[in-house]
C-alpha cells in the first residue's frame, strides 16, 4: 500500500498533505508515491512539511531537449561533474538571499544523508577559473530522477544551471536506446517554470505522471560512479 494512500485520495491541489515527520526513508517512500517534500514556511503551519504533488507534473522528456545556439555555445566555456561538490551545490541552492529560497537546515541534512547512502546526486558546473558556478542536485530511485533544485552564479555562471540540466540528460539517457526512453526514464522538475519549459520541459496530469512513474521505478539506474567530467 502506498505510504500516501491512492490518488484518488489525495485533494485535488497540489498540496495533498502537511506533517512534523521528516526522515531519508520517509522522503525516499514519498518519491515512489510520485510526492515529494517542500516545507510550508510562508504559513500557518511553517513548523510543517509540506507534501506535493501537483495536478500538472513539470517532467523533460530526455528526446525532446531544446539546446539553442547560445546554450552550444555556453557549454564549451565550462566544465561538468557528477557528485563532486554535493554539499556546495545545496548550500549554493539553499541560498537565503534566493527569491523563494525554501531549502532550511533540516532539508539540508536530509537530502545530505541521501546522498551519503548514493540516493542523491548531483551535478556541478565550472568555469575557466575552476570555480563553481552552477549546479543542481536531486533523487534517483531506479530510472527516476527527481530534480529538486538549481542555481548559477550570476557573475561568473551565465546559463551554467541550464548547462548543469543538459549534463542530467546526458547522463540519465546514457546506456538506454532512445527508443526506450519513455520507459526506463523519467526526469522530474516537480513544476513547469518559463526557465524549464525554454528547455523543453512539459506538464503532464497528475494520473499521467504516476503512471510513467510506475513503469521507470523498476528500471536500472544511471551508473554515477562511472560519470567522469566533461
Amino acid at each position: 500500500m502506498r505510504v500516501f494512500g491512492e490518488e484518488a485520495q489525495w485533494p485535488r491541489q497540489d498540496l495533498i498533505g502537511f506533517c512534523e515527520e521528516f526522515d531519508p526513508p520517509l522522503v525516499l517512500a514519498a518519491y515512489q508515491c510520485g510526492v515529494f517534500p517542500m516545507p510550508l514556511l510562508e504559513s500557518a503551519f511553517s513548523t510543517e512539511m509540506g507534501w506535493w504533488s501537483p495536478m500538472r507534473r513539470g517532467i523533460l522528456p530526455l528526446d525532446q531537449v531544446r539546446v539553442t545556439r547560445s546554450l552550444r555555445k555556453s557549454v564549451r566555456r565550462y566544465r561538468t561533474s557528477i557528485d563532486q561538490a554535493f554539499h556546495r551545490v545545496i548550500r549554493q541552492c539553499a541560498n537565503p538571499e534566493r527569491e523563494g529560497a525554501w531549502i532550511t537546515e533540516e532539508v539540508r541534512a536530509v537530502y545530505s544523508t541521501l546522498h551519503e547512502d548514493g540516493q542523491a546526486h548531483s551535478v556541478e558546473v565550472w568555469d575557466a577559473e575552476g570555480r563553481l558556478v552552477g549546479g543542481l542536485y536531486g533523487v534517483s530511485i531506479g530510472g527516476l530522477f527527481a530534480g529538486e533544485s538549481m542555481f548559477h552564479d550570476p557573475e561568473h555562471g551565465r546559463d551554467a544551471s541550464k548547462v548543469a540540466l543538459l549534463r542530467l540528460v546526458t547522463e540519465l539517457a546514457r546506456g538506454v536506446a532512445a527508443e526506450d526512453l519513455a520507459e526506463r526514464r523519467l526526469l522530474d522538475v516537480q513544476w513547469q517554470t518559463p526557465h524549464l519549459a525554454s528547455m523543453g520541459v512539459i506538464e503532464v496530469p497528475r494520473t499521467e505522471y504516476l503512471q510513467r512513474l510506475d513503469r521507470v521505478l523498476t528500471a536500472g539506474p544511471p551508473d554515477w560512479k562511472g560519470s567522469a567530467d566533461a
